[in-house]
């Protein structure tokens, strides 16, 4: 609940919980449903807004503070345990208590939306509602407290979460389940990921290194920007994995299955690409039929082969089926093999 302190104009709306999501998005509502901004928010000290607030230090969560600037307002939060700091709206709270919730106490609700738009109707006609006490209402005060407001900005708040990460060794970072490439030279660097519904975006220091549009469940973990790669990684830049796939392909599906396990084998695809080219180039020392049988030797040991083990069977031939059967091995032949005489116990 938000109330403006002249008219006591009120706003109203249900949350599933009080986390930060909630509560930034209850401000946002609150400021486009008063058609402005007050220049200064009294609020309570619930975590999810203030960190800590004493005599000597007042320090507000991040994204609240973003978007108190964002709209250009101060937050003064209230005192601990000081409930006159903010009573028009400790006393708003009761009389909707009886006004919003007991009249709707006895309906069933099926999703929150319908919750809030019941109680949007009966908070239309609490604020218009004629006072008891004195003339008009808080609608007909509200329309002289309005001309005091902040004009709205032109696009409302978008929430960012953030969060601390270090750069990967290679060269990105991650947000829930994807990742996103940091120019090379902040490697092992401790940065601050600040993360909205469209934009990741990191900083260091306090300075934004890059951006990157924010994926989603459909597309690729991957944002990679080329001028973030460090410089023997650029020469890749213009490969992707399915140029590798369709050039394996080629050459046989055995070939395809290994460069499919190179490339899933990263954590970043980017970085098997140097492995696939020169598994690939083998083709052109040892004929792509060779390389074909290689990959198929090697896919029977293990089913993730590398570049090293595919080159080993090539340059010793183990790709190749023997020409002549090997005789089978005679007795004879092994100095160490006793003949029948030996068992005789000693007779001659």
């Amino acid at each position: 609940m938000a109330v403006l302190p002249y008219s006591g104009y009120a706003y109203a709306e249900a949350f599933f919980s009080r986390d930060q999501e909630a509560w930034i998005a209850a401000h946002v509502n609150a400021f486009g449903y008063f058609g402005g901004v007050t220049r200064i928010l009294v609020p309570d000290n619930l975590k999810t807004g203030v960190i800590t607030n004493s005599r000597t230090e007042l320090v507000l969560n991040r994204t609240y503070q973003e978007m108190a600037e964002h709209y250009g307002t101060a937050i003064i939060p209230a005192r601990v345990r000081k409930a006159r700091d903010k009573a028009t709206v400790e006393g708003t709270v009761g009389i909707v208590s009886t006004f919003i919730l007991a009249a709707i106490r006895n309906q069933k609700f099926f999703a929150l939306r319908e919750l809030n738009e019941v109680i949007k109707e009966r908070l239309h006609d609490f604020n218009h509602k004629p006072f008891q006490k004195k003339d008009g209402s808080r609608a007909l005060l509200f329309a002289e407290e309005r001309a005091s407001l902040l004009p709205l900005p032109k696009n409302a708040f978008e929430m960012a979460l953030w969060k601390s990460a270090k750069v990967a060794f290679n060269y990105h970072v991650e947000v829930d389940g994807r990742y996103y490439s940091v120019p090379h030279e902040y490697i092992k660097r401790d940065v601050d990921v600040r993360v909205t519904r469209n934009v990741v975006e990191v900083f260091y220091e306090g300075v934004r290194i890059c951006s990157h549009v924010r994926l989603n469940d459909r597309q690729d973990k991957y944002s990679t920007q080329e001028e973030h790669m460090p410089p023997n990684h650029q020469q890749y830049a213009q490969w992707n994995g399915d140029r590798f796939r369709k050039w394996a392909a080629k050459i046989g599906p055995q070939t395809a299955r290994v460069v499919e396990s190179i490339l899933t084998g990263y954590k970043v695809e980017q970085q098997g690409y140097r492995t696939c080219m020169a598994l690939l180039k083998l083709s052109d020392s040892y004929t792509s039929e060779r390389l074909e049988a290689a990959c198929d030797k090697a896919l029977f040991y293990t089913p993730r082969p590398s570049y090293k083990s595919v080159q080993t069977i090539l340059k010793s031939g183990q790709d190749r089926p023997p020409e002549y059967p090997e005789p089978a091995a005679s007795a004879s032949k092994h100095g160490f093999t006793r003949g029948a005489d030996y068992y005789r116990g000693g007779q001659k």
